[in-house]
């Protein structure tokens, strides 16, 4: 895995109030990203979960539980 530097501005006080607080802002705009990430992955699933529903004219529960039972038997568990 490679890793980049990313800057970004938050006010001053901020910043003076994180460290005051013992906060390690770099971890916490991380986590931030990667959850943002994730939730933008989930919604896009969601969405072609639902446009296959649609055009198989079938549930989108099936749809899920289609793909879940693949990837278990693929080895591939994630939610």
């Amino acid at each position: 895995m490679s890793w980049v530097t990313v800057s970004t501005k938050v006010r001053k006080e901020l910043l003076e109030r994180a460290k005051e607080y013992g906060i390690n802002v770099s971890e916490v705009l991380r986590k931030a990203l990667e959850n943002e990430v994730k939730e933008r992955e989930r919604e896009e699933a969601r969405r072609s979960a639902s446009l296959i529903a649609r055009r198989l004219k079938v549930r989108e529960e099936d749809v899920t539980r289609i793909i879940r039972e693949s990837r278990n038997r693929d080895g591939k568990v994630r939610d």
